[in-house]
């Protein structure tokens, strides 16, 4: 693992080390900055697959192939314990991303023999969740595949979302606008085949970059610390109303005192000192 440095940045996500450039890679990245980066999408040719003998043949151009990147897209469900099966995937070498409608032709024997051949080096995200979703659509023993987030904590980084992953390498934004849109429908828009084709190859990109970064070791990490848990809203607002809640004013009782007579002392009545008459 590379060294952590501390120190000035110049260029962005670079460090300038005795003369030579060094890639600066976080721990954690702040979707905040995200938003701030230029964009980036998938710069080659799309093409859909709607039948079987269309698959056949984009199967056999994948295969020549020396690595391929992989994602699926399903409709998203509203409904609470309810889940559609997956609708799409994305198969990308560096030039050509194939999308099969799975929607429209199911796991058809080409798609298996695709997922089943050991050939090029096929790279996903989260790639078991997709096993996964694919297994509903049909059998199948799936070879070959590397998940990105099994290497990528190799390099110290936590932030493992797509997104996150290709700004803190490359500083581009990956929109995920399109992530939530109905990939179920007739026809796909424009935008969600560029979405479906840039998440694939995204893949490709990520992978050959960390692997450059293992053989070279020419990138330092910068430690994140883990963002504190944000404050329960409802909390926050009882304790604000409590702040905010003005005082009632404490009297306090007065005690009443009732005067007393003070009590005299009776005394015994003496006769008056001098002569005393005698009673005739």
């Amino acid at each position: 693992m590379a060294s952590v440095f501390h120190g000035k940045i110049v260029h962005g996500q670079w460090y300038i080390v005795h003369g030579f450039m060094n890639k600066i890679i976080y721990s954690r990245f702040d979707k905040a900055k995200i938003a701030e980066l230029p964009r980036v999408t998938f710069p080659g040719r799309i093409v859909t697959i709607l039948s079987a003998g269309e698959a056949e043949k984009a199967v056999d151009f994948l295969l020549k192939s020396d690595i391929l990147g992989f994602d699926t897209e399903t409709r998203p469900c509203f409904t609470k314990g309810k889940r559609n099966k997956v609708a799409l995937l994305q198969v990308s070498n560096r030039e050509i991303c194939f999308l099969f409608r799975l929607n429209s032709i199911g796991l058809a024997p080409a798609i298996v023999r695709l997922l089943e051949t050991e050939g090029p080096l096929k790279v996903g995200l989260s790639w078991h969740d997709d096993i996964r979703s694919l297994h509903e659509r049909g059998e199948f023993e799936p070879r070959g595949f590397i998940d990105l987030q099994d290497h990528m904590i190799e390099l110290g980084i936590k932030d493992m979302s797509l997104a996150k992953l290709y700004a803190n390498l490359f500083h581009q934004r990956i929109s995920k606008r399109e992530q939530l849109s109905n990939w179920e429908a007739d026809v796909l828009t424009e935008k969600q085949k560029v979405y479906g084709a840039t998440d694939a190859w995204a893949c490709i990109q990520l992978y050959e970059e960390y692997v450059r970064l293992k053989e070279s070791n020419d990138y330092f990490l910068e430690y994140v610390p883990e963002p504190e848990p944000a404050a329960n809203p409802a909390s926050s607002e009882e304790k604000k109303e409590t702040e905010e809640k003005p005082k009632k004013k404490q009297t306090k009782r007065r005690k009443t005192f009732t005067k007393r007579k003070p009590k005299v002392k009776k005394e015994k009545e003496e006769a008056p000192k001098g002569e005393v008459k005698s009673e005739e």
